[in-house]
């Protein structure tokens, strides 16, 4: 099939050799270069991650489009009107403790005022009874001083008499 001069064998091994350098190329390519296999690989992962990853998010936003409006046209509503209900009996509970508080404290000031006006008619009583006991002590006193007196006046006549008739018996 092909010629066997000299010239034509030499480019014979050279064309061969040259296709087994391809061979071992392609070998190479084939066997250890894997770059042109992991970068598709990497497309079709980032790819499929994208796409989920939308998917995903897009099912996220719609649960929180769908949570949003069903608090902002049911759940909403029903917490103002409960709020409105609880508030209005709330603040008439507060009311009636309120007014029951005032009364106690009325009632606790009218004691208050009870017993400071007791208090006060006790120490007037007190003032009084004082004022009778200083006067009854002073009128006491006045009588004590003029039975003192008259018990000094009479002593001093008894002696002025005994002094006399000490008088008369030392001149007899």
């Amino acid at each position: 099939m092909y010629p066997l001069d000299g010239s034509s064998s030499l480019k014979q091994t050279k064309i061969l050799a040259f296709i087994h350098v391809l061979d071992v190329g392609e070998v190479y390519s084939r066997l250890l270069d894997h770059r042109p296999v992991i970068q598709g690989e990497i497309r079709y992962f980032v790819k499929e991650f994208e796409e989920k990853r939308g998917l995903r998010e897009l099912r996220v936003l719609e649960n929180l489009k769908n949570t949003i409006f069903e608090t902002n046209e049911r759940i909403l509503p029903k917490c103002e009107q409960a709020m409105q209900d609880n508030l209005s009996e709330t603040f008439k509970r507060l009311q009636a403790a309120n007014a029951m508080i005032h009364r106690l404290q009325e009632r606790e000031y009218e004691a208050r005022k009870l017993q400071a006006d007791k208090v006060t008619a006790r120490e007037e009583k007190c003032i009084a009874h004082w004022e009778e006991f200083m006067k009854e002590q002073q009128n006491k006193r006045a009588e004590v001083d003029e039975e003192h007196r008259k018990a000094i006046e009479r002593l001093k006549e008894q002696y002025s008499e005994m002094e006399k008739e000490l008088a008369k018996s030392v001149s007899f």
